[in-house]
């Protein structure tokens, strides 16, 4: 993928060398030139331009990009850049750096946003995710919120261990994508049984996140 990176600050530039290092091309936009620091991402093609002004980004052919990445340290900047990039140059995807928690609720389609990052937000989700157990832990969303990545880790009383995935009566619009065992990554089949510990990846709705939950809870086969 062509990626395009606004702000070559410390994430920017974090951001630009896994992009760099899983083969892709990566474009680094920065308005400061203080911040132009061509050695720090030798492969990226850098360009010194303010990213909230359209004819810059004509310059830097915003439009041949897959992805813009709006990862500068001002939320305005960021919602600006994810607006341009969607509206003016029809970018497929546009992730967005969310700086102040408080501003996450303007983080939307009506501002060209397709997945929005909140750096507390993902400690907060990969804490819960690491100690908590039978409860729904929502690592990120998708597609404005539509849909949600999700975890919950098998308790050791719930019925479903032993037993084959396809006797899970999983709720609507909810897809198992991968089941982490040990140091393991499993892909699930029907005939795959589940263990106690077990981590599930979920892709699924926001408005059956509760019914998954019921249906893995240890009293489940009671509801069932």
């Amino acid at each position: 993928m062509r990626v395009a990176i606004v702000g070559a600050g410390a994430v920017g530039r974090s951001i630009a060398g896994e992009l760099l290092g899983n083969g892709h091309t990566v474009m680094l936009i920065e308005k400061d030139p203080r911040k132009v620091r061509t050695r720090a991402v030798p492969g990226a093609e850098w360009v010194q331009a303010d990213a909230c002004e359209v004819s810059s980004l004509e310059e830097a052919q915003l439009a041949t990009c897959d992805v813009v990445v709006a990862a500068t340290g001002d939320d305005k900047a960021n919602l600006v850049v994810s607006l341009l990039a969607k509206t003016e140059f029809a970018v497929n995807r546009v992730v967005a750096r969310v700086k102040d928690p408080r501003n996450e609720w303007l983080y939307t389609e009506a501002w060209g946003v397709d997945v929005a990052v909140s750096t507390p937000r993902v400690l907060a989700a990969l804490v819960e995710e690491a100690v908590t157990v039978g409860d729904v832990v929502r690592l990120m969303s998708f597609r404005k919120g539509a849909a949600n990545l999700v975890e919950i880790t098998l308790a050791e009383d719930t019925p479903w261990v032993g037993k084959p995935l396809r006797e899970v009566p999983l709720p609507r619009e909810t897809v198992l994508t991968a089941i982490l065992r040990g140091d393991r990554v499993i892909t699930p089949t029907p005939d795959e049984p589940l263990e106690a510990g077990d981590e599930l990846l979920f892709v699924t709705h926001a408005e059956v996140e509760e019914q998954l939950k019921t249906v893995l809870a240890p009293d489940s086969a009671d509801l069932v």
